[in-house]
């Protein structure tokens, strides 16, 4: 009788232990990240610190400001970046989007016109000044005027559960401590430093560079010229600075508690700005503010409002949204694992919470130009639907709207129906020309799926098991019709192209895709059959889009049911799926086993269909497990590896394919995904890494059991709360 009593009291203490709250400060704030440097000599550019409000950031150096950002250059870059920010070179020559434009004819009946690139002449030119204009700038660099040589002792945290990162340092005999953050929801910064000496500090304002991958900033004189820098307006308190460079004006309002000067630093150049306080404890905001918004911009705050609106922003965003905790993990890795989920969490937020899709790099500095990439939203945004913060994601599947004429006119001059979303972008909507990005089609249904997760992240009804108050369900049912009406028009014109974009066969009848480039990359348009996450996508997505039409009480479409009944189904050799139904040779030609292992995609991104063989499907992830050439792969592959290992059962793949030690699996100390020296940030590694987590704890439809993505042998004993399991 005493052992069962003993057996009773242990299990209803586990039962309690499981139904304790998780503890979200604790979480959060021991995966604060720390950065050291003993002098300027071992200071780790690599790694820079980053607070902002999703579309705005500002990225410092180990003195808590931007005091040298040229020599974070080539490592982390330490800029200020924001959604509006742009600028395009003087189109001299007046080159027109259509002189970029070529025809192919991939057997489709019609003759398509796709934004290329091209060798040499005027198209060449054309297509090179179209892609890289415009592209985002660096509005600017405010930093200690100091010298950062003889930096000694510094030691820089990110508390992340109030957005506020704190530094110290020492110059010679002086200390140095110096706190910054950024405003939830204006484009401004607040910087404390308190100092043994009176405080100076230096704005920087660079020319653009317009090159693919770097901090868009030029410091040096060349462009002295070409860009115009003046104190506007100036009293004991404040000044307003005016920065044009041809049509792109913005300003910088900088504001001081306490005895200041601002003056130009000319001797750091025509384009540098003093701020001499007469105190050794200064307080300073700094906003940056389109021109348009000049006038209707609110007088600034104070450095302690500005904290606190900081500090109540991001408990918000910890308290309400998803958290897991893996402190109950007995797997050594589970610590670095609770590292990278936290540290993305928050990387997501300052990079990716604005309202238009990310970079790839966010707004931490540019590459391709600063332009975003669609078909890269999903696993930007996919992740703030499942962790809890589906306004985020509404926020920016809202910007498709003001995309939606582009994207129709090029459906219209490809001879398809509907939208035509483009892949390489940005605020305009303007297709950049690409001999990659203008083939790819696996962004299309990505507005179909970000649209249903965002209906999946609804409370369910009574009949769904909620139970909840009248007024309230009436509440919950208004959001649906409101999601319905404000994104069905756009997944029903999505769904449209999709449907005129596929071929029937007339020997089969079978529906085929043909005359793309597949997310794996290393495959030719023209070549290209049935690559089989494209088709597993057609197929979840027009099945999705069906939904959406009985949702809002329309009829089915004939059409897409007769696609989603005939589509061809994923070709296969060996037991193997394929890279394509084209490409018999995919496991003795390294060229189709580069890259993205896309077709693990088929069933991990998306749900177990018809079209796919599980049986099969587990033999191809074994085989890229043990053979893949994993050198040449992107940061989200390992997610994408894990969700299919997931979905197939095999949850110890799952965690390994997280946890696997490839350079392209790198998260630095500052949590950003490593890829290479030109891609030291990657955030759609670090959104696919929570979009992986969540659906390992949470699961998908169809799974069964507490955290069916991880190992049940004990060893993964993972906590979470607020998440939403994957379809």
């Amino acid at each position: 009788m005493k052992t069962i009593i003993t057996l009773l009291t242990l299990c209803f203490a586990t039962l309690m232990t499981q139904a304790q709250p998780i503890d979200r400060h604790a979480v959060v704030c021991r995966n604060n990240p720390t950065l050291t440097a003993n002098d300027s000599a071992s200071i780790d550019t690599l790694n820079a610190l980053t607070v902002g409000n999703g579309g705005f950031a500002c990225t410092v150096d180990i003195t808590g400001m931007q005091t040298m950002p040229e020599a974070y250059a080539h490592g982390m870059p330490v800029t200020t970046m924001s959604d509006w920010g742009w600028h395009s070179f003087p189109n001299t020559e007046g080159y027109r989007a259509e002189e970029a434009l070529q025809p192919f004819d991939f057997g489709r009946g019609h003759t398509e016109l796709y934004a290329n690139q091209f060798n040499e002449g005027r198209q060449k030119a054309a297509a090179d000044y179209l892609r890289a204009n415009p592209h985002r700038v660096n509005l600017g660099a405010l930093g200690l005027d100091i010298d950062a040589g003889a930096i000694s002792s510094a030691r820089q945290t990110l508390d992340l559960w109030s957005g506020v990162a704190y530094s110290t340092f020492n110059i010679q005999h002086s200390t140095f401590e110096v706190t910054t953050l950024c405003h939830p929801e204006r484009d401004l910064t607040a910087t404390h430093v308190v100092s043994d000496t009176p405080v100076k500090m230096l704005l920087r304002l660079p020319y653009p560079t317009g090159q693919h991958s770097d901090d868009a900033s030029d410091w040096s004189t060349a462009h002295d010229d070409q860009h115009q820098t003046s104190i506007v307006e100036s009293d004991g308190q404040s000044a307003l600075v005016r920065h044009q460079t041809d049509d792109f004006i913005y300003y910088i309002r900088l504001t001081w508690e306490g005895e200041a000067h601002i003056s130009a630093a000319t001797d750091i150049g025509r384009h540098a700005l003093r701020i001499v306080f007469a105190t050794t404890d200064a307080r300073l905001t700094c906003e940056y503010i389109p021109e348009q918004q000049l006038y209707a911009t609110a007088a600034a705050p104070t450095f302690a409002e500005v904290l606190e609106a900081s500090a109540s922003h991001w408990q918000q965003y910890w308290e309400r949204g998803g958290i897991v905790d893996f402190s109950h993990c007995r797997d050594a890795r589970a610590r670095e694992l609770e590292r990278r989920v936290v540290l993305s969490q928050y990387l997501m937020a300052v990079n990716d919470a604005g309202e238009t899709p990310p970079q790839e790099t966010g707004l931490t500095y540019n590459s391709w130009f600063g332009k975003y990439h669609l078909e890269m939203t999903w696993w930007h945004l996919a992740q703030f639907a499942l962790w809890g913060h589906p306004e985020l994601l509404d926020r920016q599947l809202s910007w498709y709207h003001s995309a939606a004429p582009k994207a129709r006119e090029i459906a219209r001059r490809q001879g398809f129906k509907g939208l035509r979303w483009m892949k390489m972008t940005d605020p305009s909507a303007e297709e950049a020309p690409s001999k990659v990005g203008s083939f790819l089609i696996w962004q299309q249904p990505h507005l179909i799926y970000l649209a249903e997760l965002l209906y999946r992240s609804l409370p369910p009804s009574p009949s769904q098991g909620g139970g909840e108050l009248p007024e309230i369900l009436g509440k919950k049912n208004l959001e649906r019709e409101r999601l319905l009406h404000k994104y069905g028009a756009l997944v029903d014109e999505t769904a449209e192209m999709m449907a005129s974009f596929v071929t029937r066969d007339k020997t089969t009848g079978r529906y085929t895709l043909q005359g793309c480039i597949p997310a794996q990359e290393t495959l030719r348009a023209a070549e290209t059959v049935n690559p089989p996450f494209e088709l597993s996508y057609w197929h979840f997505g027009l099945q999705l889009a069906q939904l959406w039409r009985e949702r809002r009480g329309l009829e089915r479409n004939k059409q897409w049911d007769d696609i989603i009944a005939h589509l061809s189904p994923l070709a296969e050799k060996d037991g193997l799926y394929l890279a394509a139904e084209s490409a018999p040779q995919t496991y003795t030609d390294i060229r189709f086993t580069s890259d993205h292992p896309a077709v693990l995609g088929a069933v991990g991104i998306l749900p177990q269909s018809a079209l796919v063989k599980e049986s099969v499907m587990r033999q191809t992830l074994n085989w890229i497990w043990d053979r893949w050439n994993w050198n040449k792969t992107w940061g989200w592959d390992y997610p994408m590896t894990a969700m299919c290992a997931a979905r197939l059962g095999e949850p110890q793949k799952a965690v390994d394919a997280l946890l696997m030690d490839k350079r392209t699996n790198t998260y630095l100390a500052c949590g950003h995904n490593y890829q290479d020296q030109r891609l030291r940030v990657y955030l759609p590694g670090n959104g696919g890494l929570l979009t992986a987590v969540a659906m390992m704890c949470a699961g998908w439809d169809g799974s069964t059991g507490r955290n069916p993505g991880f190992p049940a042998d004990g060893q993964w004993d993972v906590r979470w709360e607020g998440l939403q399991p994957l379809p």
